[in-house]
């Protein structure tokens, strides 16, 4: 099977070349152009199965490009942009984006999404859905969603893979080191125990009463664990 194509539109080149090597090295082809008048001519020369739009491009900005291929395409879109703005989003969606990633952003979130959107138009062929599910929480790796008492909160990417793998691995306790080794790996560099801690911290605000069938423990002088009920 041919690999899917992906069109990259930024106009700062080290954003650029950092998703093209994410993307290439899980298995997607690639293409680059830095602003809204390159990506119509490239996307209507090159058909890519998904785009990669940033809203502030020169000339022609993303809301354009956005609203120019949506009137002959619906090839998914997942706009890229360093604003936050509630109204932003909402207009990038209202012109028939599929999602929407603000930046600063963790490149595994960006191949994440990118598989949960070509998944959801029928495009995309990864089938391994991480997913674990426990009373009133969901944790989806794939969307890179968590979902508490059916409701999605907002949780940063890391505190996501944190409670992924905890929860992934129920009753077993891991070490600080552990968890900082298998979540953050060798893109991390700092105090291990604070950083594990502050995470875990944040995470047990957001789950706090959430259920009486588990909870997140802490296991003095070692770490932390999921604990289930039996």
């Amino acid at each position: 099977m041919a690999a899917e194509r992906i069109l990259i539109v930024d106009d700062d080149t080290n954003i650029c070349e950092l998703l093209r090597l994410y993307l290439e090295k899980d298995g997607y082809e690639t293409t680059i152009v830095h602003d809204g008048q390159a990506a119509l001519k490239s996307f209507h020369d090159s058909e890519p199965d998904l785009v990669l739009l940033d809203i502030m491009l020169p000339g022609l900005d993303g809301w354009q490009v956005c609203r120019e291929i949506r009137k002959t395409s619906d090839k998914p879109i997942i706009m890229l942009t360093a604003k936050s703005e509630t109204f932003d989003k909402v207009l990038g969606l209202e012109l028939g984006a599929d999602d929407y990633v603000t930046k600063p952003f963790e490149s595994k979130e960006i191949v994440a999404r990118v598989k949960a959107v070509l998944r959801r138009s029928g495009s995309g062929t990864d089938k391994d859905v991480k997913e674990v599910r426990y009373d009133n929480l969901v944790i989806n790796l794939t969307n890179y969603e968590m979902r508490v008492k059916g409701v999605k909160v907002d949780t940063p990417p890391k505190e996501l893979e944190l409670i992924y793998h905890l929860a992934s691995n129920p009753n077993r306790v891991f070490t600080r080191d552990q968890l900082l080794d298998a979540v953050w790996g060798f893109d991390y560099y700092g105090d291990s125990s604070r950083t594990v801690d502050v995470h875990i911290k944040r995470l047990r605000e957001k789950l706090k009463g959430v259920s009486d069938q588990w909870s997140l423990e802490t296991v003095w002088s070692v770490g932390y664990k999921f604990q289930t009920k039996d």
